[in-house]
């Protein structure tokens, strides 16, 4: 008999338990008032895995990819989710149980997958070009229907993608319509191989060049200014021989060097720059924008690793105090022969999850948003997740902090401008929020301007949703409106 029980383990019980609902609500319950101009449809993504692991344990990003979709229109919401119908998925569910084994190691698979597409879609969720996107950086980008949610299938625009892989973290140019991305081990896994591409507003290749990292890392987030792109590469190494061996795919060697790869933003791969700078993490970055040959780039900052889940390659113990992230603002100077790296700390506040008015990305910005975690609050420890969520105002150098409640957690913020020709960051921040105790999952509604004084609407939902990892917002003038049937 098979098991078909998830493991009594963190990873899959209480909050964190699969959700595995697909479902259409209509109309849900709203507490407070809706603003009426704000009209579009909050997407996000996350690992929901529809069968126990293969090896009896996993960690929580190896899930099934689950899209779910919040569509706001004249002071109503509606909500849809719905699994993403990867290669994975669908072998899986034909053979009723798990057949792709440890995150990222293709070697722990069943043997009945080798050489399949092993991708998840679990990580983020965009639209471009009327696309809309399911992502996962070691696979290619999944399409799926902005409005129903059905999967379509890997898009590989038109068999022009060249590489296995496709970050989860493309960025949108607001002002060209363009999205620049990347795949990291674009060759196979624990390939130093590094593949870069600009797709036009149409949806079409238009620029690609092939770099080689100075060795094989995860680089999950990277920065994209006016005129360059930025490959930041920390040591969250991989190793092809440590995957044959069943390992663990990614850890942690801090007796590599850090580097920042610098390319212009049509360069050639001879052009790359890499530049040394001291040992840090990043996983996730607000921002970036050049001020000439300066370049000056806004994340998530630790001394250490940040993953405790990615062990150390030498066997040293989890640092906690090292792993204390801080919005920090690198700056390289691409006239100095060795970069003139420098760093400032912008806030003292610990967090994760940054998030910009996506109207200034690539441009000089002045706000962010981020989840943080308030030590003056009572927190629920073990439980993955932050309990307040910040507004960084750089302009006036302060910091605005909303608690989330005593057995509350946040997840990732978006930004939504009041309208178009808001100044930035005016408008509303929207935030999932998991109330643990009671098993239950809402969504705030903040107008930044009063976001210390509380959500001015909680939009409540009658199931409990899993953790999303990444999320988007797309304004109704853009999708046409989505219609749900009223049963």
């Amino acid at each position: 008999m098979s098991n078909n029980r998830f493991p009594d383990i963190p990873t899959f019980r209480g909050f964190s338990a699969p959700s595995r609902v697909e479902s259409d609500i209509f109309d849900l319950e709203v507490e407070g008032e809706l603003p009426v101009n704000l009209n579009g449809t909050f997407y996000r993504c996350g690992p929901d895995p529809q069968f126990p692991p293969l090896l009896g344990t996993d960690l929580r990003f190896n899930g099934d990819g689950m899209v779910s979709m919040f569509r706001f229109r004249d002071g109503h919401v509606d909500f849809r989710s719905r699994y993403v119908r990867t290669d994975k998925f669908l072998l899986e569910r034909a053979a009723r149980r798990a057949l792709f084994g440890a995150y990222r190691n293709p070697y722990t698979d069943d043997l009945s997958v080798a050489g399949k597409i092993r991708g998840t879609a679990n990580t983020h969720v965009m639209f471009h070009d009327g696309k809309l996107l399911a992502l996962k950086e070691d696979s290619p980008p999944v399409a799926m229907h902005p409005h129903t949610l059905e999967t379509f299938g890997y898009y590989d625009y038109g068999g022009k993608l060249t590489s296995e892989t496709f970050t989860a973290h493309p960025k949108i140019d607001p002002h060209s319509g363009e999205m620049l991305t990347f795949g990291y081990a674009a060759k196979g896994v624990a390939t130093p191989d590094l593949a870069y591409y600009v797709i036009g507003s149409d949806g079409q290749i238009k620029h690609e060049a092939w770099l080689t990292m100075p060795y094989p890392a995860m680089l999950h987030d990277w920065v994209v200014t006016e005129d360059y792109v930025v490959f930041p590469v920390v040591p969250i190494t991989s190793d092809l021989e440590r995957l044959k061996r069943k390992e663990v795919a990614f850890m942690w060697d801090d007796t590599k060097d850090v580097f920042i790869g610098v390319l212009p933003r049509y360069g050639k791969p001879e052009e790359v720059r890499w530049f040394r700078t001291p040992l840090r993490f990043a996983a996730h970055f607000l921002n970036g924008f050049n001020e000439g040959t300066k370049i000056h780039i806004d994340g998530i900052v630790a001394e250490g690793n940040l993953f405790p889940f990615f062990p150390d390659v030498h066997g040293k113990p989890f640092d906690p105090k090292k792993a204390l992230a801080r919005l920090t603002r690198w700056t390289i100077d691409l006239s100095a022969p060795d970069g003139a790296f420098s760093e400032r700390i912008l806030s003292d506040v610990v967090g994760e999850m940054p998030k910009i008015d996506e109207r200034y990305a690539t441009r000089k910005h002045l706000h962010g948003f981020m989840l943080c975690q308030d030590p003056e609050r009572p927190y629920i420890e073990g439980k993955f997740g932050f309990n307040a969520v910040a507004h960084i105002n750089l302009e006036t150098d302060s910091t605005s902090v909303y608690y989330a409640g005593e057995d509350c957690l946040f997840q990732e913020p978006v930004f939504v401008p009041r309208s178009t020709d808001a100044g930035e960051a005016d408008g509303y921040l929207l935030v999932m929020r998991n109330r643990v105790n009671e098993m239950a999952s809402e969504l705030l509604v903040f107008d930044v301007a009063t976001l210390t004084a509380g959500p001015i609407a909680s939009v409540r939902l009658p199931i409990r949703l899993r953790d999303a990892i990444h999320g988007s917002w797309v304004s109704g003038d853009v999708l046409p409106a989505l219609e749900l049937p009223d049963n």
